[in-house]
């Protein structure tokens, strides 16, 4: 079985991160959320990853490389504009050749993994099977009706009235027989070639497309409070590892890690949280799920419930469920009053006074 990966979306909802990013590449407990794909596909024991890149191709390859370090395999399939998930099959036509394949969306996080899922696939050999899960408002999802044996009778691409709150969460299995369902199929009202299409292909040509109900964790990482969430759940099985210097007047309480090259200096970290490597700590109280990439300042400061990346600080503030861009500077302006350097579609919150 291969893998098909996708990562070519703009990620609107995450902006301004993803002005800069990937949205694939924001970091869950310090690893790229494409890592812990790779991570759900290896166990699988998949190790042929074609990886759909679009205009961020360059830094995706710079994150991931040829695989190797993941223990994969990984070929880069460029599209030149995001035009559907059906699409992006018909463009990796060459690399899945006959083989079965998985295709999974590269910003979607199942901490829990999808080994059942799998098991089930091979079990049951339909045509398709894809992962559902119960949500509160389908519209915003391609929906899937389901009989009594878990056959999927008809799938609508964001429904208006959804007649089913079995959403599809970007995990899908598929045998060879989609490649002909994509073939049959043509663009949809937004232009684009969707893979709810393909599929009500397969169902209404007789071909068994199965739903498997997700009951654990599951998150699309497209809003900021849905990284943060995600971040939390993850840090929650975090295990300590003590790589770095804690001095006497320091206090770990919790799983904590602190990566080789950290520096935590007359501070308290209170875990589940985790300090990057080259990262230092002074006077400062860390946590509980907050996770500080590399090379981070927290000086005199308070963070807790937040994301920093690479080389972002804080001077002399209390910072709470925030993400903190790569780089970014947080600091006290004098005089109590509120002082933003603020890019396109940022949101800021300030305490009331």
């Amino acid at each position: 079985m291969k893998a098909l990966v996708l990562s070519g979306g703009a990620g609107t909802r995450l902006r301004p991160f993803s002005y800069s990013m990937p949205k694939q590449l924001i970091p869950i407990a310090n690893r790229p959320v494409l890592a812990h794909v790779m991570d759900n596909l290896r166990v699988l024991g998949i190790t042929e990853i074609g990886i759909v890149v679009g205009e961020r191709a360059h830094e995706i390859h710079a994150a991931l490389g040829d695989g190797s370090e993941l223990g994969v395999r990984i070929t880069y399939i460029q599209q030149d504009a995001p035009r559907g998930l059906a699409h992006c099959v018909a463009i990796a036509r060459e690399f899945l050749g006959d083989d079965d394949f998985v295709m999974y969306l590269g910003d979607n996080m199942l901490p829990g993994g999808i080994a059942d899922v799998a098991e089930d696939f091979a079990r049951r050999r339909p045509a398709a099977q894809v992962l559902v899960h119960k949500v509160a408002d389908p519209r915003a999802f391609g929906v899937a009706e389901v009989d009594a044996r878990g056959r999927v009778t008809a799938l609508v691409e964001k429904p208006r009235e959804p007649r089913s709150d079995l959403a599809l969460i970007g995990v899908y299995f598929f045998t060879a027989a989609v490649h002909r369902a994509v073939d049959a199929i043509g663009p949809s009202r937004r232009g684009e070639l969707e893979i709810t299409d393909a599929l009500q292909w397969l169902v209404e040509h007789g071909r068994e497309v199965h739903a498997h109900v997700h009951s654990g964790y599951w998150k699309d990482t497209g809003r900021v409070e849905d990284v943060l969430e995600c971040n939390r759940e993850v840090l929650d099985a975090l295990k300590p590892y003590l790589g770095g210097e804690v001095d006497a007047e320091s206090e770990l309480i919790g799983p904590v890690v602190v990566e080789d090259g950290a520096r935590v200096v007359r501070s308290r970290i209170v875990g589940p949280a985790i300090i990057g490597g080259g990262s230092l700590v002074e006077d400062s109280h860390i946590g509980p799920h907050t996770s500080l990439g590399r090379d981070c300042a927290i000086i005199s400061a308070e963070v807790g419930y937040s994301i920093a990346l690479d080389g972002a600080s804080v001077h002399h503030a209390r910072i709470q469920s925030s993400l903190i861009g790569r780089s970014a500077a947080v600091t006290r302006a004098p005089e109590n009053l509120h002082r933003l350097v603020v890019g396109d579609h940022t949101r800021v919150e300030v305490a009331a006074r």
